[in-house]
């Protein structure tokens, strides 16, 4: 597969798992802390930083990385909570 399309596939699967984090959080069908919730934020920060760093958004990325860092934190933080690691 071409390279660009693979960036625009990632954009949009990015967009619909940031748009699927938030409407399932927003009707309360998952928690905030949840795996779910923390998986489609990465993979929704990650593609669309990815297609927004190709296309030269940059302002876009840079929001995007922030996402994504703040997505790989809360789970990291979530993983280590549910082994008991954490307090």
């Amino acid at each position: 597969m071409e390279a660009r399309l693979l960036l625009d596939v990632a954009g949009w699967v990015g967009m619909a798992g940031l748009l699927s984090a938030y409407w399932l959080v927003s009707t309360n069908r998952v928690r905030g802390t949840s795996r779910l919730y923390q998986t489609l934020n990465v993979i929704g920060a990650g593609g669309l930083l990815a297609n927004t760093f190709h296309y030269r958004a940059y302002p876009a990325a840079a929001l995007n990385s922030v996402w994504l860092a703040i997505a790989v934190i809360a789970y990291i933080r979530a993983a280590v909570r549910r082994r008991g690691g954490l307090t």
